[in-house]
Order: structure tokens, then sequence, then C-alpha cells
């Protein structure tokens, strides 16, 4: 399967700069993954697909300010960390730039010293382990100190952090957003849930490595990322209700269909677990648990529009994505929304 069957043309005043105002005025494409039918709809008119005894499966992973700048001493040259997964208290597997100037036992200093570190290792993909050392909590000196780790995309800065984390953000642990939730407010959950449909949550950070390009020609050969998912008893037992009542199960975003993907056996049964996944969905991928899935556009040539061609077939999608193009939605992480339902 190679990769340049999943690239298209996107005009860069497309892509998204900044949230809108108001969460779910964005725009909603509905694609029939059967028929590659499409309705141009607003996102709160998701509710008009959405049924009692539905279940709607969302990721309550919470992204942390992550990215960290400081200076080596004596040095006027920005050093950039990002913080990518936690392994000990202190100690974190991060993304320096430049990568090259910051070798093992390196210190860097963060808020005039308020936070301070020191380059331990090098491991895979040149990401390096890093020791901080502070005084006080670490959340709350990150919070001082770091900024959204928002994508390379994404140029104008972010006035208000809490705008790249969805409004049931709950564990912290991603580095990026799952970004499908960000077009929910609460009211629109309630009268969801009011609706009769169970709202189900899981849990998968998000790591840099879901944008990261794909860069083998014969999309089969690319390693996967690991992100650590956790998906409970709970979670499980009413996912697996839903399915046996004959209900649909439709997941909010490409992480939250990961995730139940991950966790469920052969006869498509959700099993409560916690772990890493690295799983790749693309064209052939048969769905185990996943009905109908609510999503944003994605990156030409990326895992994520391989996973959504693998729902609702490449072509369609490709066909969608030209559609949304003329019709001038907007893409990627703070753009407009695509219901992809049966």
């Amino acid at each position: 399967m190679n990769l340049h069957d999943f690239n298209y043309y996107l005009p860069q005043e497309l892509i998204a700069q900044d949230p809108l105002e108001d969460r779910s005025s964005s725009r909603l494409m509905v694609l029939d993954r059967n028929t590659g039918e499409v309705e141009h709809r607003h996102f709160t008119d998701i509710k008009e697909y959405l049924h009692p005894g539905d279940c709607m499966v969302i990721n309550d992973t919470r992204v942390i300010p992550a990215r960290l700048i400081g200076h080596r001493p004596g040095k006027e040259e920005e050093v950039e960390i990002l913080l990518l997964r936690r392994i000990e208290a202190d100690l974190w597997e991060t993304l320096v730039r430049p990568g090259k100037k910051c070798k093992i036992g390196t210190q860097i200093e963060f808020g005039n010293g308020i936070l301070s570190a020191t380059i331990e290792d090098v491991v895979e993909e040149g990401n390096r382990l890093v020791r901080f050392r502070f005084e006080g909590i670490w959340e709350e000196v990150l919070d001082e100190l770091g900024q959204m780790p928002l994508p390379p995309y994404i140029t104008h800065r972010l006035k208000d952090k809490a705008r790249y984390n969805t409004v049931y953000a709950e564990h912290d642990g991603s580095a990026a957003a799952p970004t499908a939730g960000l077009h929910f407010t609460k009211e629109l959950l309630k009268e969801i849930e009011a609706m009769g449909v169970d709202i189900v949550h899981v849990t998968l950070h998000v790591g840099l490595g879901t944008f990261r390009p794909v860069k083998e020609e014969n999309i089969l050969n690319h390693h996967m990322h690991s992100e650590y998912y956790v998906v409970t008893d709970d979670a499980a037992d009413r996912i697996n209700a839903a399915k046996a009542r004959g209900g649909k199960i439709i997941c909010v975003g490409t992480t939250s269909c990961r995730t139940v993907e991950s966790a469920s056996s052969e006869d498509g049964i959700v099993h409560a677990q916690s772990g890493w996944t690295e799983i790749f969905i693309y064209p052939g991928y048969k769905f185990k648990v996943l009905d109908e899935l609510i999503t944003n556009f994605h990156l030409p040539e990326s895992t994520l529009i391989m996973l959504v061609s693998a729902l609702a077939g490449r072509e369609n999608i490709l066909a969608a994505y030209d559609k949304a193009v003329t019709e001038k939605y907007r893409f990627f992480s703070f753009g407009d929304a695509m219901f992809i339902k049966e």
C-alpha cells in the first residue's frame, strides 16, 4: 500500500490557526461510509445522528503545558524541551531542540532558575532523558513555565491554554489534544446524555508520534509509536452492554477508536485493561468494536487519514476531503469536524 495513495491538495489558508469562540459552532461534514454520500451540517446537529441506547466513547486525557523554553548557562540560544513521557517523579523522556548541542550532561535552566534540568541519556529516535530539579509542586511549576505543545502547523500563539483541552479532560499525560473532542461543550454533552446516549470515558495519552510523518513508501513497513491507555471495568461493561442491546458504538476521535480496538478481543468484547498500544489501523483492518466515528480532518499521508480510510474507504475519504476543500472547511486541530456514519 503506497504512502502517496493518501495524499490530497490542501491550500495553506484552510489550516485553522485559532479555536472558534464557541466550541460547538464548527461545521460538521457527515459522510456515509457505505455510499460515500456527504451532508454539510453544523456540529450541534450531531444529536440527530445519535439514538437512545447508543454509546459514545470519549478520551478524557488532559494535555499538559509540555513545552519548556530555557537556556544553557551562559548561552543566549534558546533550548526547547518537549515533555513526552514521565519515567519517574522528576525524570522525563523528552524531545530537545537543538539536539546536537544538548549532549549527555548538558545543564538547562528555565524561568530564571525556578526550574533546572540535566540531560541524562539519549534514547530511541534521538529523544533525551531529562532529570528536572525544582522546589514546590511539579504541576504548579509546569503550569507557570510551560506552554501548550501546539502542532507545528499552528503558528498563532494560544491565548487560553484551556482551549487546547476538551471540557471533559481529567487525567494528565498528553503531549497533544484528542482534537475531535474539542467541539463539545458541557451543555451539548448534557443534551446528548438526556437523549439516552451513554457517554463512556476511556483514557489514551496522546504522544507526538501521532503527528510524525510516515516515511516508509510502503505503509506496511511503518512502525507506530506507543501510547499508554486505560479502560476501566465500568467502561468495558458499559460498551459491551451497548453492543449487546444493539446500540452503536460511536468513538469521539481516533484516540478513542484506537483505545477500544486495542482493548478488545476478536469477538468484539472490550476488556478492562491498561498498557501500551502500537495499533496501526489502515485499509483492510476489520473493526471489532467501533461503528461510527466523530473526527477532524487529518494531515495528508498521516496514520490518521489511513485510519479513517480503513473505516470509510480511501476513495470515499479523498472525495470527501476534496469537497471539504471546495467548501472551505477548516482543517486540522482547531478545524471543523467529520462524522463517519453507517
